[in-house]
């Protein structure tokens, strides 16, 4: 279900025979699904892991985790002409099956030695982990595509191999800018309830606007108890709701009523200070003036592109100082320019790198 790999699955889907591996169906029809199990480890497993990952006992660890013994057991009498390999705990897995005859092409989701970097419990356990798995099997890939140049060229800088850069951006929506006449500015944030993400910074932005300013905030409850946290902080401040999801595909039509999709995301470890996540490219397929913090990859399109506004600073009151300054005339032009750049930023684009990575691979 992951917006990415679902995006892969329905393009090869139209070029190759397509097996996909996971833990839900993509419900994509032609597509075979296997259904890997994820069963959790007892207590004394779990110490056995920890043990395993401070002796470095890396691919022992690996190799005992109940998903990747159980994804081997379906797949190991099948044969392949490529595997893609998506993020870092699938690669030793699917080298293993390609057993030096099948291509593997790794998408890197983030960049993996430091995912999750600002948590003490992760740098603890899986820092060493993540880069020894990385230097080991990166170099035995066919290809490697990730998510925007920062990451693609700290994965050139640390283990010698250049990925294909390919966005989290969905497909091109034809849509047209939507024109309020009231003089509101109506904004919009959607995505996950992660207490990392400190959310609550947009929910403060809001004690610095001005009256014509709303927010609805549109999240799935990855954490429960954060989310009740957040609606409970919004009961005090004025022009906030909270709205049920919809479906990512209905992303960016529901949200071309708005005026502004709004981000501010503190750059707590380095793959959020790369961030290029998909709400970005949803906010510009739903024409929509963007307003972020000084985040240097969504900085550098919404700067190319001259379709929003960009905070000084990861505050409240930095977004704000900008956002208090668009007007009707201003909103309107900047959701012009995101009509622009939504012919570029569309996973059409994104489409022929990915056929070309694969067919390199396959050619190699």
């Amino acid at each position: 279900r992951d917006p990415r790999v679902n995006r892969q699955i329905k393009l090869l889907n139209d070029h190759y025979h397509v097996t996909t591996l996971g833990f839900s169906d993509p419900q994509i029809a032609g597509v075979e699904f296997l259904k890997a199990e994820a069963t959790s480890k007892t207590i004394f497993g779990k110490m056995q892991a920890v043990c395993m990952l401070k002796l470095g006992m890396f691919d022992s660890y690996y190799w005992s985790v109940n998903a990747v013994k159980n994804a081997y057991q379906l797949l190991n009498e099948r044969e392949f002409d490529l595997i893609i390999a998506n993020d870092l705990n699938t690669l030793p897995l699917a080298l293993r099956l390609a057993s030096g005859k099948t291509k593997v092409v790794f998408d890197a989701h983030e960049y993996a030695p430091r995912e999750f970097e600002d948590i003490f419990s992760w740098r603890f356990l899986f820092h060493r982990y993540s880069e020894v798995m990385c230097r080991k099997y990166i170099p035995q890939v066919a290809g490697m595509m990730t998510v925007c140049p920062g990451i693609a060229d700290e994965y050139q800088k640390h283990f010698g191999v250049k990925p294909a850069v390919v966005t989290n951006a969905p497909s091109y929506y034809d849509l047209q800018p939507f024109e309020p006449t009231d003089g509101t500015i109506r904004m919009i944030h959607h995505g996950a309830a992660l207490p990392s993400r400190k959310l609550e910074l947009m929910i403060e932005t809001m004690r610095f606007l001005d009256d014509r300013f709303y927010l609805d905030i549109m999240l799935m409850p990855n954490s429960q108890s954060y989310l009740e946290e957040l609606k409970e902080l919004a009961k005090g401040v004025r022009g906030i709701q909270f709205l049920p999801t919809v479906s990512m595909n209905e992303l960016p039509d529901f949200c071309n009523a708005y005026d502004v999709g709004i981000f501010l995301l503190p750059p707590a470890n380095f793959n959020y200070n790369h961030a290029l996540p998909n709400k970005f490219f949803e906010f510009i397929q739903a024409r929509l003036c963007v307003a972020i913090g000084p985040s240097p990859e969504m900085a550098s399109l919404v700067s190319k592109y001259d379709c929003g506004v960009i905070a000084k600073e990861f505050t409240p009151e930095a977004l704000a100082h900008e956002l208090n300054q668009l007007t009707s005339e201003k909103v309107a032009y900047y959701k012009q320019r995101a009509d622009v750049a939504a012919h570029d930023l569309c996973f059409e684009q994104n489409a022929k790198v990915i056929l070309g990575v694969i067919e390199q691979a396959l050619a190699a």
